[in-house]
């Protein structure tokens, strides 16, 4: 019998309504999800690992102007882009990490090459920079990452600053997180998390996705999660770590566990979402915002994505 395969991505917790984007803009975003999914999917139906699967999806979204990661990615409050990624193999629990870094163009496969290397985990700023540029990632200036949307989102941060509404922005306005997860056909687990972090951020903020246990989390037996939101409760809660301890020592179905850890940050009013796929292949992709990018592929090949409530057959993988 052959083992199952499976994955799973999200492209953020911050979607916009619906109406603050054409049809055209909606249908594009949709297309880059389905197209992570592809470049997920062939790994995984070739025999590939999880661990390759998850980057490969990943880099998609990072290089899409849909999404807050790379290319896309949100401003600081200084108008640079200060981005963070991890990567974690359920198999061994190797994980590796960059924070912080202005220069690297797909910031997940800096944080695959420091996972490789095995030491350090988690590298941070010009060091990082310097890291993947020795190992031949392509760099760029940080201008790359920009675009006219996110100027604009920074704009309206500065303004809510001074007028004291700040708090009362959308998960859109502040957040965005790309991440993938997947269960390749050796049995093994793997996930990854890239961000720009939110708008206005203070320059040297780091939040949850390249936090191990928090934003991202991999275990053999147990699951795979990476999640999107306010990062700094995601640390606080320890998200993905609290996911898999659910069903390890509680016995909890995946989809019970991602509705415990979900419903706790719900109840303290934190906009949350997260991507997680258990042993057998089990996924699920919960959310308490207004919409979550989100997708996966079906046992039988089939992309479904989705953007806000309603879940759209992309075709076959």
């Amino acid at each position: 019998m052959t083992k199952p395969i499976a994955l799973a991505i999200h492209g953020g917790c911050g979607t916009l309504p619906k109406s603050e984007m054409s049809e055209a803009e909606w249908a594009e975003a949709r297309a880059d999800l389905a197209a992570s999914l592809r470049a997920g999917w062939s790994i995984l139906s070739a025999g590939g690992s999880a661990v390759d699967a998850v980057e490969a999806a990943v880099r998609v979204m990072e290089d899409s102007a849909h999404f807050n990661a790379g290319y896309g990615a949100a401003f600081n409050a200084e108008g640079e882009h200060e981005l963070d990624a991890s990567i974690m193999d359920g198999a061994t629990l190797a994980a590796g990490a960059v924070a912080a870094v202005k220069r690297i163009r797909n910031p997940v496969s800096a944080a695959k090459a420091l996972m490789l290397r095995g030491d350090p985990l988690l590298l941070v700023g010009p060091a990082a920079d310097t890291f993947a540029a020795h190992e031949g990632l392509d760099t760029v200036e940080n201008g790359h990452f920009s675009t006219e949307r996110r100027r604009k989102n920074l704009s309206s941060m500065k303004i809510r600053e001074l007028v004291g509404t700040a708090g009362e922005a959308s998960e859109a306005e502040k957040h965005g997180t790309v991440g993938a997860v997947a269960l390749d056909a050796a049995g093994h687990l793997a996930a990854a998390t890239s961000t720009g972090g939110y708008t206005n951020k203070p320059v040297g903020r780091v939040g949850d996705s390249p936090i191990i246990g928090a934003g991202t989390y991999a275990r053999d037996g147990r699951c795979a999660v990476s999640g999107t939101g306010k990062g700094e409760y995601f640390i606080r809660y320890c998200v993905g770590h609290e996911l898999a301890s659910l069903i390890a020592y509680k016995g909890l179905p995946l989809a019970e566990a991602s509705g415990a850890v979900l419903g706790e940050l719900t109840a303290h009013k934190i906009g949350a979402g997260l991507v997680a796929v258990d042993a057998d292949g089990t996924i699920v992709a919960p959310y308490n915002t207004d919409g979550m990018y989100r997708g996966w592929v079906t046992p039988d090949g089939t992309v479904h994505v989705a953007t806000h409530a309603d879940v759209e057959i992309a075709g076959p993988a």
